[in-house]
């Protein structure tokens, strides 16, 4: 949303000014309507301003130029207020009587989308907006800003990845071309995406396709390529979910031929048993009776994939370990052994939730680290996609039971899973961790077994199920090989005597092992909260620069050992150090999440810490991590309880104090600077004490030219060629962004063709250093085409301390620019990059020489 704080002059306006049109006394009252309004503003009374502009420019449209700036800060302001009142459909219904006056205001109609992006669930509109506010102006910078953000989630990667392979494609090709020519030849397509099957199945031959979308920006995506391709005519797309369609109103006989795509990692998670299910018994003419029955012209239904088989092992991994299982006992000083049991979303054990999704997915071709197979593949599910009956009756049948021998010795990190998609008799696709495709693998942490060392003789015992739609492979027990004695568990075990029992049961770990609290964190927040050197950094800065303060800016030198008191009074004079209760420092963390930096800084000493915790859950695990590491409860509290408005977080501490540190999370997960964190900087810098400090005080973005055909892949489709001669390319690119984020750069397949080069620089300390824009002279070091230029930051605690995005241990990924066009390069070659900061985003060119510019951005 533009900057409502910035007051437009009011726009005087005599009362006996003429207004075009209409009689004397409709001119009288625009004409006080227009004063009302302007002294409203005045006043700061928004809602009464924004009511008289409404009647000002409804009688007098004419006055729509003269009043639009007055118009638009009222409008943002009267939205601000109506917000924080949760007032949500007044906020749209606000913006629906301004886009009625001004339906083609750039502005207006961007802050509609920003209105829109704030709402879960709603990112489709929120793209719409966006998308049509670049349409008015091309180069309106916050309208393309926000237009890249959303994008990444309506058109996902993985979008690019699938139309790009063009062996997936072509094996769907060729399975829905022999159904149609088979007599299957009245099609379904659910879930169409940009429409690719449905072309598919009409160039096949079929009498008649229909196809369904449930996604607005996708269902508008199809349109535009089904009239692209000439099919527009031909393939009936609706807007709707294929659960609400109906016959005869929606399609006018039941189909012969469903063709869908609707998997996800774990082969469930988009609904497709579901889908499926309804199709049979509303959609879809009856199955084929037998396989020797003879196919027919007509009569008989079936499904494109016809089945799915699911695979599994079990694995050693570093990287899945350090997402989802607490691993250290003590950070910054702080004792993490009285904390509640932590675990991440995947939540693994037979009694969780049924609405949580299980899994999370990873590419393990490219996980960080690697992964060792502690077994070998095992066979978890089989489901016939053309067999109502069998599909029916999946969710509700017992768990099977697996017994899975150990094969290696290693450290039990997780279950992985894929899956072997048949879409035919001839043609299958596989999503297997050593296969090329679009798919990642599902991964299902152990996070609450108390020892997860294993070695051959052991025993995993696993169950397999598709409850609530979702595969889950819960793992049972750990059973381990006793001194001389071998337990056995094979499904359903029956041990022969009462002793073998007792010796089975007193090898059996059980997932239920612990009766404690439980609190879930994000499994980016469980990597930050095992990242040691994160946390004794950032103990050692504050500690620094507190001991300065505390020593009146003399020196640096004199560093708080955690009591309050300087490493170097000696245990005879603590008593004659400064009387830390009656007169602490304040330090306010504004760490976006879970953050146990607040209570580093409250272990300290002589300091009253503010956490900006929002979760009730994750302000009990604070509270008992203060009590157990000895901190007092007045020296630890949480901000959001002392703040009426979230969005006036940054606040002095009391009205006569000044915080002498304020934490700042300045870096994302995904590899980007935080939104508005420029703003943030300079209203903490406003709340310091003298001497105080934000942490980190200065970023550097460091970056390096590569050529990576993944990247590419992954950004856009490439051509005609991989979609076998549709035209796709064109439409589905115009949600092409420029900055891929989430990246590791270890293991992304690329070839370096320059060193790590600085790029930006951003104090958040003295903003007199910053610039704008800035050029880099880069030198190539190998020959090849520049596609990209990934990126990371050094983030400075202060001037000897820092900590790295691209460290192995750290929490965060990287992100990487995707330049429009490659630059050819020989070794040697000088290339310029331009790099523009503009709000929450910067912008990256490269030019070789006197070449055209190729540009990439970095929202």
């Amino acid at each position: 949303m533009p900057n409502p704080s910035t007051r437009p002059r009011p726009n005087r306006v005599r009362r006996n000014r003429r207004v075009a049109g209409g009689d004397a006394a409709r001119n009288e009252l625009v004409s006080r309507s227009l004063e009302s309004a302007q002294q409203c503003l005045v006043n700061q009374d928004y809602g009464t301003a924004f009511a008289h502009y409404l009647l000002v420019l409804n009688l007098a449209p004419a006055l729509k130029d003269f009043a639009r700036e007055s118009f638009r800060f009222t409008l943002f302001k009267w939205a601000e207020e109506l917000d924080a009142l949760s007032r949500i459909q007044d906020i749209f219904d606000c913006y629906e009587q301004a886009l009625e006056l001004f339906p083609n205001d750039e502005v207006i109609v961007n802050s509609m989308g920003n209105t829109f992006s704030g709402l879960m669930g709603f990112r489709d509109e929120a793209a719409g907006y966006f998308h049509k506010a670049l349409k008015l102006k091309p180069d309106f910078a916050d309208a393309k800003e926000n237009f890249h953000r959303v994008a990444n989630w309506l058109v996902e990667r993985w979008h690019f990845l699938m139309l790009n392979d063009h062996k997936r494609n072509a094996k769907y090709q060729r399975a829905i071309q022999k159904a149609v020519q088979s007599g299957f030849n009245t099609v379904l397509d659910i879930g169409t995406g940009t429409g690719i099957l449905s072309m598919f199945a009409k160039k096949a031959g079929a009498s008649e396709v229909c196809a369904c979308e449930l996604s607005n920006t996708m269902y508008e995506l199809a349109c535009e390529v089904l009239s692209a391709n000439a099919m527009e005519g031909e393939i009936k797309i609706l807007h709707m979910k294929s659960l609400d369609m109906e016959i005869p109103k929606d399609i006018p006989n039941r189909v012969s031929l469903v063709v869908t795509e609707t998997v996800d990692a774990g082969l469930f998670g988009e609904g497709i048993v579901e889908t499926l299910i309804h199709a049979w018994k509303h959609l879809l003419l009856p199955p084929q009776i037998s396989e020797s029955q003879a196919v027919p012209t007509s009569g008989v239904g079936r499904v494109i994939p016809a089945s799915a088989t699911v695979f599994g092992m079990a694995v050693q991994c570093p990287e899945i370990r350090r997402h989802h299982r607490v691993g250290v006992v003590e950070v910054g000083g702080v004792c993490l052994t009285g904390a509640p049991e932590l675990h991440s979303p995947a939540i693994y054990s037979t009694d969780s939730d049924d609405s949580t999704e299980p899994y999370t997915t990873e590419r393990l071709s490219r996980i960080p680290g690697g992964y060792t197979p502690l077994t070998e593949h095992f066979q978890a599910l089989t489901v016939d996609f053309n067999s109502p009956q069998e599909l029916g009756g999946l969710c509700s049948q017992k768990p099977s039971r697996i017994c899975l021998p150990i094969t290696k010795h290693g450290v039990l990190d997780a279950i992985v899973a894929w899956f072997v998609l048949q879409l035919d008799e001839e043609n299958s696709l596989s999503t297997g961790p050593e296969e090329e495709t679009c798919w990642e693998q599902a991964v299902y942490p152990v996070q609450n077994l108390l020892d997860c060392a294993v070695k051959p003789g052991d025993s995993l015992i696993l169950e397999v199920s598709c409850q609530d739609a979702y595969l889950r492979i819960c793992m049972v027990s750990l059973v381990r090989t006793g001194d001389g004695m071998e337990t056995e568990l094979d499904g359903d075990p029956s041990l022969s005597s009462e002793a073998e029992l007792c010796s089975a049961l007193a090898c059996l770990q059980t997932t239920q092992g612990r009766d404690q609290q439980k609190c879930m964190l994000e499994s980016s927040e469980i990597a930050l909260l095992n990242n040691v050197k994160y946390h004794d950094s950032f103990k050692t800065a504050l500690s620094k620069s507190l001991s300065s303060i505390r020593a009146g800016g003399k020196s640096e030198s004199t560093v708080l050992d955690g009591t309050g008191c300087s490493a170097d009074c000696g245990n005879s004079q603590r008593q004659d150090c400064p009387n830390t209760a009656s007169d602490p420092l304040y330090v306010l963390d504004v760490s976006e999440g879970f953050s146990i930096l607040s209570l580093i800084a409250a272990k300290l000493g002589s300091v009253k810490a503010y956490s900006s915790v929002e979760k009730e859950q994750h302000q009990t695990v604070l509270k008992i991590l203060a009590e157990t590491n000895g901190v007092s409860e007045e020296m630890l509290e949480f901000w959001l309880n002392h703040v009426e408005d979230d969005s006036a977080l940054l606040q002095r501490p009391t009205t006569d104090k000044m915080w002498s540190a304020v934490i700042l999370d300045c870096v994302e997960t995904c590899g980007l600077i935080r939104q508005e964190l420029m703003e943030k900087a300079a209203l903490a810098r406003c709340l310091l004490e003298p001497g105080g400090r934000i942490f980190p005080g200065r970023i550097v973005m460091y970056g390096m030219l590569v050529e990576s055909e993944t990247l590419l892949q992954e950004s856009a489709v490439q051509g005609t060629e991989p979609t076998l001669g549709l035209n796709i390319g064109p439409f589905i690119n115009q949600f092409t962004v420029p900055v891929h984020v989430f990246l590791d750069i270890n293991t992304l397949p690329c070839v370096h063709l320059s060193q790590t080069v600085e790029l930006f620089t951003l104090d958040l300390m003295y903003p007199n250093a910053n610039y704008n824009s800035r050029e880099v002279k880069v030198q190539t070091c190998s020959s090849g085409r520049v596609t990209a230029i990934p990126f990371w930051y050094q983030v400075h605690l202060d001037d000897e301390i820092s900590l790295s995005t691209f460290s192995e241990d750290s929490h965060w990924k990287q992100a990487a620019v995707v330049l429009d066009e490659a630059i050819e390069v020989k070794a040697g070659d000088l290339l310029l990059l331009n790099i523009q900061q503009h709000k929450n985003s910067m912008s990256i060119t490269a030019k070789k020489g006197g070449e055209h510019t190729a540009t990439g951005s970095a929202d």
